[in-house]
């Protein structure tokens, strides 16, 4: 069970490779929020994801159709008898989303659940240091509550394809992820007008997509006044992953995409600007870089500097 966010659900794949590696024969669902099943899809371990929509689900509590959709996530949740069912969100919700699925219930304790009252609905309990980054605290609760060690390195289970999309620049190039959630967590964008010519003058195109129409008008923004710059149409995960698999680095701020490029071994620098990503940041088992922190806006040339040893 780990819902939501982006980031956090793509922080829960080693989870996935952890199970299978210990127990080869495991059958693992995965339960998540409909934005985000394309991420555990990319799993070859996950048997079935099952969409749930909270969010949704919240905005029209009143409409009958709403109901008869949490009545079909019930019955699709409870299904099957488990041997064990892991929530490593640590929220009150997904504890409750979790109680739907029949099994035996594990969960962070109260002293280590980001929500202290949701540990009163797991029947057993495991004690997770709250200082260690996200993805280690996935793996941790889920070898506590399975009775293995998760000593070996992180490791996401996810592939894709270089895509071959008509629009894709001629030459090698990287991905800007410019968007974010928040306005406080984007680099300014003389800078990545900085990075970019800097890239471009070194052979290199760039590529920016965006998801909502604010980002689509930022990338276009950039992609006009960057040489050999291109804005990408809007895509689903499924070709952002493939748009990642096939480009020699990615630049982004703190966003879930970020942390998909990381996931998928592509050569990634992440710019914090507002947040400390110390217990968050993108962690890998290739090259990552994080730069920046809370009030601490790195420069293109700190960028470019990471970036040279990966594009030489």
């Amino acid at each position: 069970m780990k819902t939501s966010s982006l980031g956090d659900v793509i922080h829960n794949l080693p989870v996935v490779s952890d199970i299978r590696r210990h127990f080869h024969d495991a059958e693992i669902d995965w339960c998540v929020e409909e934005s985000f099943v394309a991420i555990p899809r990319l799993h070859p371990a996950v048997r079935q994801v099952i969409p749930v929509a909270i969010r949704r689900w919240r905005k029209k509590l009143l409409q009958g159709a709403t109901w008869r959709e949490i009545a079909a996530f019930r019955r699709q949740i409870a299904a099957v008898q488990y041997d064990a069912v892991i929530d490593t969100q640590g929220l009150l919700k997904s504890a409750l989303l979790a109680r739907q699925a029949r099994g035996l219930h594990f969960g962070y304790a109260a002293d280590s659940a980001r929500e202290p009252l949701a540990a009163r609905f797991y029947d057993r309990h495991c004690h997770v240091a709250r200082d260690l980054h996200a993805v280690l605290r996935n793996r941790r609760l889920a070898a506590d509550a399975l009775g293995y060690a998760a000593e070996n390195a992180v490791d996401y289970g996810i592939t894709a394809s270089p895509g071959t999309f008509s629009w894709l620049p001629h030459r090698p190039y990287v991905v800007f992820l410019t968007a974010t959630s928040r306005d406080d967590k984007l680099w300014p964008e003389s800078y990545w007008l900085s990075l970019g010519e800097r890239l471009n003058s070194l052979g290199f195109s760039v590529v920016l997509p965006g998801g909502s129409a604010v980002e689509r008008e930022r990338a276009a923004r950039l992609a006009a006044a960057i040489p050999g710059a291109v804005a990408a149409p809007p895509m689903g995960i499924a070709d952002l992953a493939s748009l990642l698999a096939g480009a020699r680095a990615a630049v982004g701020v703190d966003t879930g995409l970020t942390h998909l490029a990381v996931a998928l071994g592509l050569p990634t620098v992440a710019l914090y600007t507002a947040t400390d990503p110390g217990l968050t940041g993108v962690l890998g088992p290739g090259f990552f870089c994080n730069l920046g922190g809370k009030a601490q806006v790195p420069a293109p040339d700190a960028v470019l500097g990471e970036l040279q040893a990966v594009l030489a």
